[in-house]
């Protein structure tokens, strides 16, 4: 099945409105055309007359019955694979993100279908494995931001709460690693000390011959050890371009973050912030992509899952 390049989401729904369309185009995007039992692995397996279903060849050990949803994030979803697909393409497009109520209201779905259907399209852009800018001696810019703000930047009533204890003071930390022309990485950290942010640098930049730009954070301080190069921007003494370095990369991603969340999301839980940072990761990341490229782009990971009781768990 030849990969589809949609111009806009009215092709888009227009193509996957019939269903075994969308089926078809699932398989082709998991099994690369070539039907594997989830179960054991088998390669002989036939379709059945129900045009979802396979049955494995494998009748000693297994011979179950399975369709291309096992193990994926789309497993035993009620909601038809033309909405996931319209889902996915309106998130991965829109520079922000959408919110579960307006998705609801796009696709005629309820809020919280919409909700857990959402978070379920971002395991797709959620990396197996800790993340790595990869461009040789690139140049890489580091940062962090408060996205719930600093208790100072509070309101004299918010911080009257906190200061009485009837308020919980809570504080999350999100870092951010871009690369000049290249990836970025959003990680949530417990804190700002040094060897926590020295710990993610040293596992996103593999590269020791990168250069490394930050603020005048103390916590920073040692990188030059590490790396071929560190440039300091002096923020504290109005320095904000020396040369060619500058932080205004990793500054723009944490704007279109805080702007995500404040005027999209409105407002998120610490449990979730790490997922919505992969979202806002990948759309950056594949900025130079079209829009069709990251639709099909998004689907080389298909095999995750999340259930619905693990989102809404009080652990992580």
């Amino acid at each position: 099945m030849p990969i589809p390049q949609f111009k806009d989401l009215k092709q888009c729904i227009n193509y996957f409105q019939d269903e075994k369309v969308a089926w078809n185009f699932l398989e082709t995007m998991i099994w690369k055309g070539k039907p594997v039992c989830p179960h054991c692995g088998s390669k002989r397996v036939y379709r059945l007359t129900n045009y979802k279903q396979f049955k494995c060849g494998n009748k000693k050990t297994c011979d179950r019955k399975f369709t291309v949803l096992v193990g994926s994030i789309f497993e035993n979803t009620k909601v038809p694979l033309s909405t996931w697909f319209a889902a996915l393409w309106v998130g991965t497009s829109h520079k922000k993100g959408i919110s579960s109520v307006q998705l609801a209201k796009d696709l005629g779905i309820t809020q919280k279908t919409a909700w857990y259907l959402w978070h379920r399209l971002r395991l797709l852009v959620t990396p197996k494995e800790a993340p790595e800018l990869d461009i040789p001696d690139a140049t890489v810019e580091v940062d962090t931001t408060f996205i719930k703000g600093r208790t100072k930047n509070k309101s004299n009533y918010e911080r009257r709460l906190i200061a009485g204890g009837w308020k919980k003071e809570k504080e999350d930390i999100v870092m951010g690693l871009v690369q000049r022309g290249g990836k970025l990485i959003l990680k949530v950290v417990p804190n700002e000390e040094s060897v926590t942010l020295h710990h993610e640098i040293k596992t996103a930049v593999k590269d020791k011959q990168a250069i490394i730009v930050s603020d005048g954070h103390s916590s920073y301080i040692g990188l030059d050890m590490i790396y071929k190069g560190h440039m300091v921007i002096k923020h504290s003494e109005q320095e904000y371009v020396n040369g060619i370095y500058h932080t205004n990369t990793i500054e723009s991603a944490f704007s279109l973050l805080k702007r995500g969340i404040y005027g999209i999301y409105h407002q998120m839980s610490s449990k979730h912030l790490q997922r919505y940072c992969w979202e806002f990761s990948y759309r950056f990341s594949t900025r130079k992509m079209k829009d069709w490229e990251r639709f099909n782009d998004a689907f080389k990971e298909p095999l995750k899952r999340i259930t619905y009781n693990e989102l809404i768990a009080k652990k992580p």
